[in-house]
């Protein structure tokens, strides 16, 4: 039997990158994937034991996002897991950190992902499982991505306080936290960012999608089915050591 089978798997911000990754890993493990993004193309496509529904979203759209929760419902019945990944990371110093920075930032990275997370436990039934998508950046200070680390201090904070509030339904919550991943957002960065990152990680190379989306797969499932409230680094010991 496939790890998420006949499960109704919810991935805000899953096209392209590490949430693509996560949505379609999902699908092949047998559930039924609603995916969110705002580039997404509308449709459905099996993949391995499962099915993989694009829907397009603007997370940071309240009232998009809660719309399309209540589709999931009226569809599908429920939400047994949920992930979130939608966010942004934008470079800027306190020098040149502006309110439309500020505001972008936290809209998506944390305001929407709380938003998604009330509507999803609305109507997920107990024993249901959460896993946020942070990153080691909520633990270091990245020049010139203060803003950026502080979002995703928030959702470490987040998943501490839901995994108390929801463990009376024995909904977990947890954060996988990755490093510099070879996703085409890093593909952007200049030969010398990517020579500088890569040279701080013990591992010696950058993360790949595909190893992310196996570490949610392991959180989301019933596989850490006593584990709750942590937050797993996925970053080749960059942070950790």
């Amino acid at each position: 039997m496939s790890t998420l089978s006949d499960k109704i798997a919810v991935v805000v911000g899953g096209h392209g990158g590490i949430g693509g990754a996560i949505a379609e890993r999902f699908a092949t493990e047998g559930a039924t994937v609603y995916a969110t993004s705002r580039r997404a193309e509308e449709g459905g496509v099996e993949l391995g034991a499962g099915r993989l529904y694009p829907r397009r979203v603007d997370a940071s759209d309240l009232t998009a996002l809660v719309a399309f929760f209540e589709e999931v419902a009226s569809e599908a019945g429920r939400v047994d897991v949920l992930v979130v990944n939608a966010g942004i990371s934008e470079y800027a110093t306190l020098a040149d950190i502006s309110e439309d920075h500020f505001d972008r930032t936290f809209d998506l990275n944390v305001r929407a992902l709380l938003f998604a997370a009330k509507a999803a436990t609305a109507i997920m039934p107990d024993g249901g499982s959460i896993v946020l998508v942070g990153s080691i950046a909520d633990a270091i200070g990245t020049k010139g991505y203060g803003v950026y680390g502080a979002t995703k201090a928030a959702v470490r904070s987040f998943a501490r306080t839901w995994a108390n509030e929801l463990a009376s339904r024995n909904i977990r919550v947890n954060v996988v936290a990755p490093g510099p991943t070879d996703t085409a957002m890093m593909a952007a960065a200049s030969d010398e960012v990517r020579e500088t990152l890569t040279k701080l990680i013990p591992l010696g190379r950058m993360g790949r999608a595909d190893e992310i989306a196996s570490a949610a797969l392991f959180l989301a499932s019933d596989q850490s089915s006593y584990i709750t409230g942590v937050e797993l680094p996925v970053d080749g010991g960059m942070a950790q050591v």
